[in-house]
């Protein structure tokens, strides 16, 4: 994770003991020199040095408790609890009571390394010292609130089979300096990153994944984007469009961190646009979040009408193309404490984000929250160690398929500070895999593109799931969770409308879709079949499922109070043809039936059936006659 570690004591204050067997002022002077000599290079946090500096004292004096105490509390300090531990009970066995303040440490270090019951043990010998100071007591307090919702966390959530082992992503994305706030295009094939440039100036660049798998070298992002100020926490779209982000300290700033967008051009990254008065406010706006639709922004913010420090808001796009008021998320997710870092997956209803409110392993760890069908957060998880760790945690992206995740941290094997690196999630705190659809719409009989309005709904709840515009030339892509059936509707005014069906209930394909969709002027004679149309076997009543696209054609008529259209019916060739016949005339006026009854008059529609006669695929498959068994609008007239 982002590890920006906060400043821990590295030696604390040496209590002598009436039955102490270590003495200080007994120490070898050749070593004591060498330790002072160690404690200087620690000041400038040269600590490698430093350790090896106290090496060489305990060759000396190998009883020498205070170098083992200050070895394992720099050890600590670099994070290699093995040798911090090591080293905090070799002076434990030199001398038991000089090391009793000490457990507290020993104890942070054993959770490091995932001993929680080692260390919930250590903690409540160091808080059973007698007349322990009020900032001792509250220390150890805190540390053993931690250890105890470790505990109590692994009984209840028992993890099998999962290995944690982020990879770090390599010299073409990692540098000597740092690089961190990772975002993904819904493809996973485009990283954009934060890099500190000459360790002040913050800067986006990107990276492409090549066909063998590997990123290619890291370049700075064209166009107009970045600049001598500070840009960082970043999220680009999942079409790859719109890049948000926060700008510090921008002459046109509201506060000390906005939101800004810039907008992908053919000649790069168009200016940065502060996002306005609504989203921004004279406090601190920072790490956006675009939802896969681009319809709602996430983002932490410090305004004032907020449970807490940072609160999480999430904001909707108005016609006019700005973002509206933001909504704090509640007290389910914001807490007195600071929520930050929000990420909503392509699911758009799974969201991640950090917080040291909610109960966890310290400073600030990730959670996981999913959105229910009345937009209602479920009780956050934590996503548990090793995942969350007792340092501060950061920024986490997941790809669409919910496997792998992207995030930052100061791991050993660093290319110079933050790197870059990619784990895989465990199966319990993913969310939702996600296939998408992508593709062009345009108009049937020029090939120019339409920008058009397309919604995908859910068929069981008929809520719509996502509703999207394409950009000016008619291109779009929408996100499709898994395990339920959509139907998939493009609107323009003057055409047709195109309808598709989606159905992952019983099985979910592991490719994703390219869609392009010609629509048909409103004009005689066009015609289009109505896929989200449902029957039963061999029977007439409509599905409840079909409300959906018969209130689209509705609505239709409705826009078009002159529009005159026929609803024809078609089945396959299983069967006798008189049946079929009668079956595909009584579907095609339950259809009727159902349009009139939303109020348009019976003369302005007909029915047919056609039964078998006019297939449209062979009838030697299921997949053949299931294309054939299909119900379709015609124009009559527009006038």
């Amino acid at each position: 994770m982002q590890r920006l570690c906060t400043t821990i004591a590295i030696f604390l204050l040496m209590i002598s003991s009436v039955n102490a067997q270590f003495d200080p002022n007994k120490v070898d002077k050749k070593a004591a020199q060498l330790y002072s000599k160690a404690l200087e290079l620690a000041q400038g946090d040269e600590f490698v040095q430093s350790i090896q500096v106290l090496r060489n004292a305990i060759k000396i004096d190998p009883l020498f408790e205070d170098a083992y105490l200050s070895m394992a509390g720099m050890f600590g300090q670099l994070k290699v609890y093995d040798s911090a531990i090591l080293y905090y009970e070799k002076a434990r066995s030199i001398d038991a009571a000089y090391f009793q303040d000490y457990n507290l440490p020993y104890s942070i270090n054993l959770a490091g390394k995932g001993r929680f019951e080692d260390a919930l043990r250590a903690v409540d010998t160091f808080l059973s010292i007698p007349n322990l100071n009020e900032s001792s007591v509250k220390a150890g307090s805190y540390r053993k609130k931690t250890y105890e919702f470790a505990i109590d966390y692994g009984k209840n959530n028992p993890i099998s089979n999962y290995t944690f082992a982020p990879k770090n992503l390599g010299d073409s994305v990692n540098s000597e300096t740092s690089e961190y706030y990772p975002t993904l295009t819904i493809d996973g094939k485009q990283l954009i990153f934060t890099r500190r440039v000459d360790h002040m100036n913050e800067d986006f660049y990107g990276s492409d994944l090549a066909k063998d798998g590997k990123w290619a070298k890291a370049k700075l992002l064209g166009g107009n984007i970045n600049s001598n100020l500070n840009e960082g926490a970043q999220n680009i779209s999942l079409d790859g469009k719109w890049l948000v982000f926060t700008g510090c300290n921008f002459p046109e700033g509201y506060g000390s961190c906005d939101l800004y967008i810039s907008y992908l051009t053919p000649t790069g990254w168009s200016f940065p646009e502060n996002l306005g008065g609504k989203v921004n406010t004279e406090d601190w706006e920072s790490a956006p979040s675009l939802s896969p639709d681009k319809r709602d922004l996430y983002f932490a913010s410090r305004r004032p009408d907020g449970y807490g420090g940072s609160d999480i808001y999430v904001c909707h796009l108005l016609p006019n193309g700005k973002f509206g008021q933001p909504e704090n998320l509640g007290p389910t997710i914001n807490t007195i404490g600071d929520e930050s870092c929000p990420f909503i997956h392509a699911d758009n209803q799974t969201l991640y984000f950090t917080s040291n409110g909610h109960p966890g392993y310290g400073d600030d760890d990730l959670f996981m929250a999913r959105k229910g069908p009345k937009g209602q957060w479920s009780t956050p998880k934590n996503l548990g160690f090793p995942i969350n760790t007792i340092e501060k945690e950061g920024s986490l992206v997941i790809t669409a398929d919910g496997k792998t995740a992207y995030y930052a941290s100061d791991r050993s094997d660093s290319k110079g500070g933050l790197d870059l690196y990619t784990f895989e999630m465990r199966n319990d705190v993913r969310p939702i895999k996600t296939l998408w659809v992508k593709g062009k719409v345009f108009d049937a009989k020029t090939n120019n593109g339409l920008p058009s309005a397309v919604e995908l709904t859910n068929l069981s709840t008929r809520e719509v799931v996502s509703k999207i515009q394409t950009d000016e030339t008619g291109n779009y892509l929408i996100t499709l969770p898994i395990g339920r059936d959509y139907a998939f509707n493009v609107n323009r005014k003057g055409y047709l409308f195109y309808s598709e069906n989606f159905s992952f209930v019983q099985k979910s394909p592991d490719s994703t879709y390219n869609i392009d969709i010609p629509l048909q002027p409103l004009e005689a004679n066009a015609s289009i079949v109505l896929k989200n149309i449902f029957f039963d076997v061999n029977k007439t009543e409509l599905k409840p499922e079909s409300q959906v696209e018969l209130n689209n054609v509705v609505q239709l008529m409705k826009d078009n109070p002159t529009l005159k259209i026929q609803i024809n019916g078609h089945t396959d060739n299983v069967g006798k043809a008189a049946d079929n016949l009668k079956l595909s005339n009584g579907r095609a006026e339950s259809v009727v039936a159902y349009i009139t009854s939303k109020g348009i008059t019976a003369d302005r529609l007909s029915s047919k059936g056609f039964g078998a006669t006019q297939p449209v695929d062979a009838n030697d498959t299921e997949e053949g006659r299931a294309k054939n068994r299909r119900t379709e609008l015609k124009v009559l007239s527009t006038k």
